[in-house]
């Protein structure tokens, strides 16, 4: 049976990270299982920034989850799709890169045990792997990877929200800096006008070192264990089954195949386990729970005067705009359109921010479709800093049957309030003289909706996952933790988690850009090095807070 010294399960955003880290030396050897396809390189669907919504909408990259009836949203189902394929959720998202707030990082480190996950000890690994192509200051990374460009916005749309924002007493601010709390530009993963995912950043430039084999279309099975050690992987392969050994195995499939892998291979809760037949090799009862997600839901307006992106959306206009791309990786399809949003408190109790924006000069879904037949223009947004928590449980030791997932949506009393919060204060946004000149009728929530109750109703009915599932196997030392500060799982040897369900609190934003840094960071601590130094650079507290503000 062939050995290598790492097996990586999940060649997604993480997996990627790790291929390229673990491998660089050339004395080790490393195996990445992908159940997806490689990212076609010629396939436009996930290349093309403005197209994001074919594999979004499609089966050929995409899980293509649903969670169970949600009891708080009307019994629907919401759609919660993940990456399959070489780069993982990085070749499906949004682009967006958002680092999440610094004082994320300092709740993680106030978990017994996690004092080295705080925000001086993660700054220095954001840096690594950032390729800021607009400079570099103390925050920002210059010479890493993963290719960040600053947009544009020069829609007159975006100089309307800008001002609004200012109009509402909001700062303009660079939310990957000092200060999150404010408006600005969205960085996002693009080059040259093509998405930079992670499998283009990472483990292509590396493709051909003799020590890394990457298989597609790889599906684990189950870990194997000999007592509580893992010693290697089954999966399946072009309809044939084969077993590999490893000296250590790394579970990078995410917030749904991670704890989904390690219950199929008897980590998980054990009277839950043994009811489905599958022997157990640790009782860890946190696998698949303390499941986190940002609620999101659009609030979108008709645009007065015809300076949308609507006339993109007709076919008639869109060979032309594809032929732009394709020749000189140019115009309305070489952007993701996510490109300006901010932060702010919804109210004064909270530390930090808690509400999320992404403005796009569009009145559009991720579907693809409009509200309405004409111009227009929205904001995305939701509540961070969630209370509400879900899981992920197996359903059967079926690997190929998708697990049970419940969100909880909108079952605290916390998210309700929030959400009301987050409707008034959007609206006293988009309602400022800035648009007066632009702002047609509400189209959504619509002008009908204003108590609080018709508010939650409206969420209930319309809201949607903002694809940031995390925290199912999480970090720390308590009894529903998963994983120890270095991500190895508890109670086993030779297993590690390095995915977005190590993280114990969901980050506030786009959790594409956290999954690096762990990713990073991990790769150090798998291979043993000298952690990178802390970076002391200081972050904007509210003046709330008794900690020292920047001079």
């Amino acid at each position: 049976m062939k050995f290598y010294d790492y097996i990586i399960v999940g060649g997604g955003s993480a997996g990627s990270v790790l291929a390229n880290r673990l491998s660089a030396n050339p004395k080790t050897s490393v195996l990445v299982l992908e159940a997806g396809l490689p990212d076609f390189r010629l396939d436009f669907r996930i290349h093309m920034p403005a197209a994001l919504t074919y594999p979004l909408a499609g089966k050929t990259y995409n899980w293509w989850y649903e969670s169970e009836p949600e009891p708080h949203m009307h019994n629907r189902r919401i759609y919660q799709p993940r990456g399959k394929v070489l780069g993982g959720s990085s070749c499906i998202n949004g682009m967006i890169h958002i680092r999440g707030n610094a004082m994320d990082y300092e709740k993680w480190a106030r978990e017994k045990g996690l004092e080295n996950w705080d925000y001086a000890r993660c700054l220095p690994y954001f840096k690594r792997f950032e390729y800021r192509l607009k400079g570099t200051d103390e925050y920002q990374g210059g010479a890493g990877p993963l290719y960040l460009t600053s947009p544009d916005c020069d829609n007159p749309l975006f100089d309307a929200f800008f001002q609004a924002v200012q109009e509402a007493g909001y700062p303009l601010t660079d939310v990957n800096g000092y200060q999150q709390e404010g408006f600005g530009k969205f960085d996002r993963t693009t080059y040259r006008g093509r998405r930079w995912n992670a499998a283009r950043a990472y483990v292509h430039p590396v493709k051909n070192r003799r020590n890394l084999t990457v298989k597609c279309k790889a599906t684990a099975h189950r870990i194997l264990f000999e007592g509580t050690r893992a010693i290697g992987v089954e999966y399946e392969r072009l309809g044939r089954m084969h077993r590999v050994n490893g000296g250590e195995i790394i579970s990078c499939g995410g917030a749904i195949n991670s704890p989904q892998l390690l219950q199929l291979s008897g980590i998980g809760n054990g009277s839950e386990l043994r009811e489905l037949g599958i022997p157990v090799v640790h009782d860890l009862p946190g696998v698949g729970e303390n499941l986190q997600d940002h609620l999101e839901l659009y609030v979108q307006y008709a645009c007065t005067k015809p300076v949308s992106m609507f006339p993109a959306l007709q076919w008639w206009n869109q060979p032309w705009i594809g032929l732009k791309w394709l020749f000189g990786q140019t115009g309305e399809a070489a952007t993701n359109h996510f490109e300006a949003g901010g932060f702010v408190r919804g109210n004064d109790q909270v530390e930090y921010p808690n509400i999320q924006y992404h403005f796009l000069p569009i009145a559009i879904r991720y579907d693809g479709s409009s509200p309405n037949a004409g111009h227009g223009y929205q904001v995305h947004v939701g509540p961070m800093n969630t209370d509400v928590r879900g899981h992920v449980k197996i359903k059967s030791s079926d690997p190929k049957e998708y697990p049970s997932i419940l969100f909880n949506y909108l079952s605290t009393e916390q998210e309700r309030r929030d959400w009301v919060d987050a409707i008034r204060l959007t609206r006293k946004i988009m309602t400022q003289p800035a648009f007066d000149s632009l702002r047609g009728r509400e189209l959504a929530p619509g002008e009908d909706v204003q108590t609080d109750e018709a508010i939650l109703d409206f969420v209930a009915r319309e809201g949607e996952s903002a694809y940031h599932p995390s925290c199912t196997c999480k970090m720390g030392y308590d009894d529903m933790a998963v994983v120890d500060s270095e991500l190895r799982v508890h109670g086993v040897q030779g297993l590690r988690v390095v995915d977005a369900s190590i993280m114990p609190y969901v980050t506030n934003g786009n959790i594409y850009a956290p999954v690096m840094m762990i990713a990073e960071k991990a790769a150090d601590l798998i291979l043993g090095n000298t952690p990178l130094a802390p970076d002391t650079a200081p972050f904007y507290r509210h003046e709330k807070s008794t900690a020292k503000e920047k001079k």
